[in-house]
């Protein structure tokens, strides 16, 4: 099997355990959001700090916080992150899984506009086009609706930001989420400590919540880690793309499994976003055509 190979299945596993992770979420509908979200940030850090004390690399963390700006830019990603992972188990249990998917879908082209206004990148007339796209389906849907749908813009936002922002971490992928989730873990422990003092907890009530709580960190990790192997070994075009795999399966799972309501104002707002993807993922695999063929040349 080729490098290239191992690294689009990688690819497919990390977006197919995203893709489908709602259906692990819904067992845990009955604990609330915030100590679900707690949970979440503990195990989370167990996992990763035990795979790099494995790798014998957890002596990396120190350079992610090595100093005051490093430990704010790693705090706003724990802050970004921790917001959309809050919206995600929020809309789980609310029922809005398709706005989840929406946000998801919305992410790439939210990123773009970030890239033009925090970095001064500039975008190809076709790229333009497929923003404009974007930005009509979520008008047409907020006016169809009445309301603007505030989920699916604050998942992508939120995720954008946390994109941006690692943009500037100098640490690997795996060093960087460990260090966000320990800056989490006091808050988050904290948190679970109240609420066990007044009785309310779930943790220890029984075992199939108990062991899914501890589960949620290994769901968070082993994605993440594909992640990482696939970017090493696949052009970032290819990643791009597989990554649509993600929000496809959050829309089959709200859709078929779950059931919720469809409206012609979300199948509009969704038509528009799938052809503005299609437009900019294509424009993104002329501009990496482009740019092998100089790198040959010269």
């Amino acid at each position: 099997m080729t490098p290239q190979l191992q690294g689009i299945l990688a690819m497919v596993g990390a977006c197919t355990i995203w893709g489908l992770s709602p259906i692990y979420y819904k067992l845990l509908a009955h604990v609330p959001p915030l100590e679900l979200l707690a949970h979440r940030t503990f195990w989370s850090l167990v996992v990763f700090a035990g795979l790099l004390t494995l790798q014998g690399r957890l002596g990396r963390l120190r350079a992610a916080l090595s100093s005051v700006r490093a430990a704010g830019i790693v705090g706003f990603a724990a802050l970004m992150i921790s917001a959309n992972w809050f919206l995600f188990i929020y809309s789980v249990q609310i029922d809005h899984v398709t706005e989840t998917s929406l946000g998801y879908y919305m992410f790439p082209l939210v990123a773009v506009v970030l890239g033009v206004i925090v970095l001064g990148e500039r975008l190809a007339p076709l790229q333009w086009l497929a923003v404009g796209l974007a930005a009509l389906g979520v008008a047409q849907l907020a006016w169809g609706l009445g309301a603007a749908p505030w989920i699916s813009l604050c998942i992508a936002m939120t995720f954008g930001m946390y994109g941006l922002v690692k943009k500037r971490l100098q640490v690997g992928a795996v060093v960087s989420v460990t260090a966000e989730v320990l800056l989490l873990s006091p808050l988050a422990l904290g948190w679970l400590a109240l609420l066990h003092s007044d009785g309310q907890g779930v943790f220890g009530g029984d075992a199939a919540t108990t062991g899914l709580l501890v589960l949620s960190g290994l769901l968070t990790a082993l994605p993440l880690i594909l992640f990482s192997f696939a970017a090493q070994r696949v052009n970032m075009a290819t990643v791009g793309l597989l990554q649509y795999l993600n929000p496809t399966l959050q829309f089959f799972c709200a859709v078929v499994i779950f059931g919720e309501l469809i409206t012609p104002w979300h199948m509009i707002a969704f038509g528009l976003i799938w052809v503005a993807l299609a437009l900019y993922s294509a424009t993104s695999l002329s501009q990496e055509r482009a740019r092998r063929r100089r790198a040959m040349t010269s």
